[in-house]
């Protein structure tokens, strides 16, 4: 899908998103614990964009518990750094291929003007993703060879 060029064509691709106002915990969209929301209102037009899971302590409780569990596990904290760049590199390469969209919810949710959204906003997180993925291999390349040995 191309950039859209103008206001129709970016209010067309408003009209057509799918936004998800639930909670992220444990790689599934849920609810609250608590079931409640609050309503996102768009400083654009003054719209509800979405119902977000209004998410307490005891969200905040599961969702670190998940974290250090994932954490303990190793899936991230004990990959090797080659294959950490790749994943850094991918995910900056989902931003590239989303920018539009992400820009557009960056705008209708802040209300910044969208030619910042896309050029600033997830322009700069999609080179700090890259960029991190590189710069953890710079890193291992100046430890000493056999801890880098051990941690490939």
């Amino acid at each position: 899908m191309s950039t859209p060029e103008n206001r129709e064509q970016w209010q067309q691709m408003a009209d057509s998103l799918s936004i998800n106002g639930q909670a992220f915990i444990d790689g599934e969209y849920c609810a609250a614990a608590s079931s409640d929301t609050f309503d996102c209102i768009s400083p654009v037009d003054g719209k509800v964009l979405v119902k977000v899971a209004s998410c307490n302590e005891a969200d905040a409780n599961i969702a670190v518990a998940n974290a250090r569990e994932v954490f303990d596990r190793g899936d991230w904290s004990q990959m090797p750094p080659v294959k950490r760049k790749q994943v850094m590199i991918r995910f900056a390469e989902l931003l590239e291929a989303n920018m539009d969209e992400l820009a557009l919810l960056e705008t209708l949710d802040m209300g910044k003007p969208i030619r910042y959204s896309r050029t600033v906003d997830v322009a700069g997180r999609r080179e700090r993703s890259a960029g991190q993925g590189k710069l953890s291999i710079r890193f291992m390349t100046r430890l000493h060879p056999r801890l880098i040995m051990r941690l490939a």
